[in-house]
């Protein structure tokens, strides 16, 4: 049964993505009809993560506090309602109030994810169940490019955003009716909730850990909470080209058709679901081969953000075939590195009832770099007469910085100790369980 629920919370990314992608594929459209410059292109396309960003912790909270069963559809109900309404805006003020709606119903979704892995999965298998839910994130992005340019050229940008909002309400449906907490679910063996235990120490509770929060001033004051965070500040930084200014940039800088991009510019994101899942079966193998779990979420999470810094010579290559094999070893070296990245919340918390709110800082982290990158890229833009040196070369920065902050900062606990254990009497927090 937890593998139907880790498909689950992948398809609700698949989602979630399409829907916030969405917007990037229907921009050279939308800034044909609404007459939009480069500047306040870059401004659109980071509006969604405003509210994105400003909610992630407040999600994360909510998640310990309510669990996801009620939190998750809550979320995709309001955020497929936001999305419909693009259809309906009629300048830039709608579409930027339309995103904010958007960010806000999206916010608690990788929390979500994350939350759900760390109750249903042993940490032995949690990279690889984190890359199985993150591979939605290139799932709806490469969807994006085919199904929003295939709607736009049949009915007009409009209608892309009316079919992608009605996917988010179907699959609501079937979330209320799959997902429980797995010391409650019906479909769940006593064989496999022994499994999901396996390796949680004292922890054997019979009651879902729903209801019980850390105090924030603990989380706060927590350097590792702090590690996660600005780590996947620079991450984004990087990856946010891909979900915001690459369709801009191959059709306005690069000269492809809408044809060729709508035929080959889904290819980084198609070759990095691959590359998403074997990162979390290489951190996963290398924990259970006995290697520390330092290194076994390290090497992928290093390795990857360093590969992925061939973003950076992007701009001098000259072949359009060269080019797009560079951005997509780009987009799948950065994708390599997810599920272990995703993984370390569970990893790095002082225990299993905080872990929603540690991914809600983590994601925070990830938004505050997306929120930034689209509105430096298009202030750039409009500033060196439309050139992508600047932004690109930026990103590959922002790779290697992070893949030093991962490998000298972060800290993975060992196996045999969780936070607490570490702490004794003095460590335990009120409103937590040791």
């Amino acid at each position: 049964m937890r593998w139907t629920i880790v498909g689950f919370s992948a398809l609700g990314l698949t989602i979630a993505y399409l829907d916030r992608a969405a917007l990037s594929v229907a921009m050279p459209h939308m800034s044909d009809e609404f007459h939009i410059s480069s500047a306040v292109q870059g401004v659109l396309l980071s509006a969604f993560f405003w509210t994105y960003a400003l909610f992630q912790i407040p999600s994360g909270w909510l998640l310990d506090r309510f669990g996801p069963r009620v939190v998750y559809p809550v979320a995709v109900g309001w955020w497929s309602i936001w999305t419909a309404l693009m259809a309906f805006a009629r300048g830039v003020g709608s579409v930027v109030v339309f995103r904010l709606g958007l960010g806000i119903g999206e916010a608690p979704v990788q929390p979500a994810n994350v939350k759900i892995v760390s109750r249903w999965f042993p940490r032995r298998e949690r990279a690889f169940a984190s890359s199985l839910f993150d591979m939605g994130q290139q799932i709806g992005t490469a969807l994006s490019i085919p199904v929003v340019t295939a709607l736009t050229l049949f009915g007009g940008w409009r209608l892309s955003f009316v079919v992608i909002g009605a996917a988010g309400l179907l699959w609501l449906v079937g979330w209320a009716v799959v997902y429980r907490e797995p010391e409650v679910h019906p479909r769940v063996s006593a064989a496999e909730l022994a499994h999901i235990r396996s390796d949680r120490g004292g922890q054997t509770s019979a009651e879902p850990a729903v209801g019980v929060t850390v105090p924030w001033r603990d989380l706060l004051s927590d350097s590792q909470v702090w590690a996660l965070t600005v780590g996947y500040v620079f991450r984004s930084l990087a990856g946010a080209f891909f979900l915001t200014w690459y369709p801009s940039y191959l059709l306005d800088d690069r000269g492809f058709s809408e044809a060729d991009f709508g035929m080959v510019g889904w290819i980084p994101s198609l070759i990095a679901i691959g590359s998403t899942v074997l990162g979390g079966i290489v951190s996963d193998r290398m924990l259970a081969s006995g290697v520390s779990p330092n290194l076994a979420r390290k090497v992928p999470i290093v390795a990857g953000l360093g590969l992925s810094a061939c973003i950076g010579f992007a701009p001098f290559i000259q072949s359009n075939v060269m080019l797009m094999v560079v951005l997509t070893v780009s987009s799948a070296a950065h994708s390599f590195a997810g599920a272990a990245i995703l993984s370390l919340p569970a990893e790095v918390a002082r225990s299993s009832e905080c872990v929603g709110a540690v991914a809600g800082f983590q994601n925070f982290g990830s938004q505050v770099g997306n929120l930034l990158s689209p509105i430096a890229i298009g202030l750039f833009l409009a500033s060196s007469g439309g050139s992508y040196v600047g932004p690109l070369l930026g990103a590959a920065v922002s790779c290697l910085a992070s893949a030093a902050i991962y490998l000298f900062w972060v800290r993975v606990k060992p196996v045999t100790q969780t936070r607490d254990d570490l702490a004794g009497p003095a460590g335990q927090h009120e409103g937590t369980t040791a």
